[in-house]
C-alpha cells in the first residue's frame, strides 16, 4: 500500500522542487486506484459512481440545470451506493445561481422524533451506549430528509420535469446494476445487514456471503419507490405510504425499536439557510455550509489558521504541523459552540471574526503543538460542555457545473455505512441521531448538541464553493468521512490553491490532521516518514486509513477539470 503514494510524492517534490465500539472510519477502505482528470469547457460532473456521473451528463446534455442533474445522479447514488446515501438519509446542498450571481444554502438534515429526550442514549447504568448498540436499529432513526432536499431544490433551480429526473435511477433499480468491488467488500465485512430480511434477500446468498461482484443486483422494490415519487412528488413519503410504512419499520424493530410518528414525517421540512463566506487563499473567496453543518465554519477557520503562519513545503513537517494545530483549534471551537441553531445561539460571526482568528493563530507555534487546544469564549454564549458525539457518516458528495455556470455542491448520508440496517421499500433508514452527543451535561454544563426534540444533530458535511476575483465559480469540493471531512475539504483546497497542485494529484495526496486529538496521517503513504520529526514537536501520532471520497470541478483558464477520488470508485466527465 505504501508504494502507491510513490508517484504523488514525486509529483509532490517536483512542485516543491469516541465511543468504545465505535468504528474507525465510515466506510472501510477497498483500495486506491489513480482516476484521469476529465476536461470540458460547457459542463462537468464529478461523482462517486459512474452511473450518477453518466446521469448527471444524460440530463446536462438534454438541457437541464445542474440542479436538475444533481438530483438526478444522487436518485442513482440511491440505488447503485446504499451504504452512503439514499431516501431515508439526509444531506446538505450548496446551490450557485448565475443569473441572478447568488448563492444558495440547503439543509436537508434529518430531524429528531417528537418523542426524543437528552438522555436516549444513556444506558440502565447510567453511561453512554456502545456506538454500536447506539446505532443498529431504530432508536438512531431520523426522520429523513433527502426527499424534501431535492423537492425544495428543485421547485427553485430545476429546469426539466421532475419525473425524467428519476428515469435513469429507475431504469438502474428495475434492470439491474452490477455489484460493485466497493459494495462487495462493505456487504461482505457488515455484521448486521444481513439481520434485515430485504437487505439480506437484495445482497446475499442463500448461505449469508455477500453476492460477488459483478453480480446483477435488481431492487423492484426501490424501483417501485421512486415510481410513486416521481409521480407524486414526496408527498407518499411524509404523509401517505411511504411514511406509513417508515413508521411500522421504526416501531416493529425485534431489539431497537424507535419512536418515529407519522406527525414527524408530516412536520418535516428542508429549510434555505445563510452561507457562510469568507475571504480566503489568497483573496479567493470561499464559501460552505452554515449550521447545523460544522462544516463550513470549521473549513474556513482551518485555511485562516494555516495561512496564518509559515506552512512549509506540501508534505514537510512543518505543513504537517501548521495544518494540525489548525484543526485542534477549528475542531475545539466546533465541540463547544457548533449545534442546530434553532434550538442553541451559534456565534458563527464571532467564530469568523478576523481580530478572533488573529488572535486563536497565535496559539500556534512553530516549535512545539499545543496538545489539546481549548474552544475560544465568547461574552455573548453561554458556557456549554463538549460535544464528543463519534460522527461515523457513512456519506457522499457530487460536484456539478452546467453550460450557464451554475454549480451545485451535494452531500448527502445515511451516517454509518449501511445506515441503522434497516430496509424499508427498497431503501435504508439512516441511524443519523447517533450524530448527536449521547451525553447532555458536560461538568455540569448544557452541550450544545445533546438531543432535543425535532433538533437536527450536528454535522462535519462541507459542501464547499470558491469564487475567483470576478466572482466566478473557481472550484466545487466535497467529501464523505464522518468528522474528518473538515480535514479533507480544506487539506484540498490548500492543495488546489496554495500548492497549485492539479485536481487529480490534490485529491491522491496523502491525508494528514488532528480533529484536537492525536495528529493522524494516512497509513502507507509519505507523511508516515514525518512522524519522527512531529513527535520532537509533541505531537501524538496515529497512523490510519483515511477513506475520503473527494469529487472536486476546478476552473482552469477557460475550462473545467473533474477529479474523483481515487480511495474510491467515482468518476469525473464533462463536455
Amino acid at each position: 500500500m505504501r508504494a502507491r503514494f510513490g508517484a504523488v510524492l514525486l509529483v509532490l517534490s517536483l512542485h516543491v522542487a469516541a465511543w468504545g465500539q465505535a468504528p474507525a472510519e465510515p466506510e472501510a477502505a477497498s483500495g486506491f486506484a489513480p482516476r484521469p482528470e476529465a476536461r470540458g469547457r460547457l459542463f462537468m460532473a464529478a461523482t462517486a459512481s459512474r452511473h450518477a456521473t453518466d446521469a448527471a451528463v444524460e440530463i446536462l446534455q438534454a438541457g437541464g440545470s445542474a440542479a436538475d442533474a444533481a438530483i438526478a445522479a444522487q436518485l442513482v447514488l440511491a440505488v447503485v451506493e446504499p451504504q452512503s446515501s439514499g431516501l431515508g438519509g439526509g444531506g446538505f446542498m450548496l446551490y450557485h445561481d448565475a443569473r441572478q450571481a447568488k448563492l444558495h444554502a440547503y439543509d436537508g438534515r434529518e430531524t429528531a422524533p417528537a418523542a426524543a429526550r437528552p438522555e436516549r442514549f444513556i444506558g440502565p447504568d447510567g453511561k453512554p451506549l456502545a456506538f454500536f448498540d447506539a446505532a443498529i436499529g431504530a432508536r438512531s432513526v431520523g426522520v429523513p430528509g433527502l426527499p424534501a432536499l431535492i423537492g425544495l431544490v428543485h421547485r427553485n433551480h430545476g429546469r426539466m420535469p421532475w419525473p425524467r429526473l428519476f428515469a435513469p435511477a429507475i431504469r438502474l433499480a428495475a434492470d439491474g446494476f452490477p455489484m460493485s468491488a466497493r459494495l462487495h467488500k462493505l456487504l461482505a465485512e457488515d455484521r448486521f445487514l444481513r439481520d434485515d430480511p430485504g437487505a439480506r434477500a437484495l445482497y446475499y446468498e442463500l448461505d449469508g456471503r455477500a453476492r460477488p461482484v459483478g453480480t446483477k443486483i435488481v431492487n423492484r422494490e426501490l424501483a417501485a419507490t421512486l415510481r410513486l415519487l416521481a409521480r407524486e412528488g414526496s408527498r407518499p413519503f411524509y404523509e401517505g405510504e411511504i411514511a406509513r410504512d417508515i413508521v411500522a419499520a421504526v416501531h416493529g424493530h425485534p431489539r431497537n425499536p424507535g419512536d418515529i410518528e407519522r406527525g414527524d414525517l408530516a412536520a418535516y421540512r428542508a429549510v434555505e439557510r445563510a452561507p457562510v463566506c469568507g475571504l480566503r487563499l489568497s483573496g479567493l473567496r470561499v464559501c460552505g455550509m452554515p449550521p447545523p453543518s460544522s462544516g463550513g465554519v470549521a473549513v474556513l477557520q482551518i485555511l485562516a489558521y494555516f495561512e496564518a503562519g509559515e506552512a512549509g513545503s506540501p508534505l514537510s513537517a512543518q505543513a504537517v504541523h501548521r495544518f494540525a494545530e489548525a484543526g485542534r483549534l477549528a475542531y475545539a471551537d466546533r465541540g463547544r459552540h457548533l449545534a442546530d441553531p434553532d434550538f442553541v445561539r451559534v456565534p458563527v460571526a464571532e467564530l469568523l471574526d478576523p481580530t478572533y482568528i488573529a488572535r486563536r493563530a497565535r496559539l500556534i507555534r512553530e516549535d512545539a503543538s499545543m496538545g489539546r487546544a481549548q474552544a475560544g469564549e465568547f461574552a455573548s454564549t453561554p458556557s456549554s460542555g463538549v460535544d464528543e458525539a463519534p460522527e461515523l457518516s457513512a456519506t457522499t458528495h457530487l460536484s456539478i457545473v452546467d453550460a450557464e455556470g451554475n454549480a451545485a455542491a451535494l452531500t448527502s448520508s445515511i451516517e454509518a455505512a449501511f445506515g441503522s440496517r434497516i430496509q424499508v421499500r427498497g431503501f435504508l433508514l439512516n441511524n443519523q441521531l447517533t450524530d448527536f452527543s449521547f451525553r447532555a451535561e458536560d461538568n455540569g454544563k448544557p452541550i450544545a448538541n445533546r438531543v432535543e426534540p425535532r433538533k437536527r444533530p450536528l454535522s462535519s458535511m462541507a459542501p464547499t464553493l470558491v469564487f475567483d476575483r470576478d466572482g466566478r465559480v473557481a472550484a466545487i469540493v466535497g467529501s464523505p468521512g464522518g468528522s474528518r471531512i473538515i480535514n479533507y475539504v480544506a487539506k484540498t483546497l490548500i492543495a488546489l490553491f496554495a500548492w497549485q497542485l492539479p485536481p487529480a494529484e490534490a485529491l491522491a495526496a496523502p491525508h494528514f490532521g488532528s480533529r484536537n486529538g492525536p495528529t493522524e496521517l494516512e497509513r502507507g503513504t509519505p507523511v508516515e516518514a514525518l512522524a519522527p520529526a512531529l513527535e520532537k514537536l509533541g505531537h501524538k501520532v496515529v497512523s490510519e486509513e483515511m477513506t475520503s471520497g473527494l469529487h472536486v470541478v476546478v476552473r482552469r483558464g477557460d475550462a473545467w477539470i473533474g477529479a474523483a477520488d481515487p480511495r474510491r470508485e467515482g468518476s469525473a466527465r464533462g463536455e
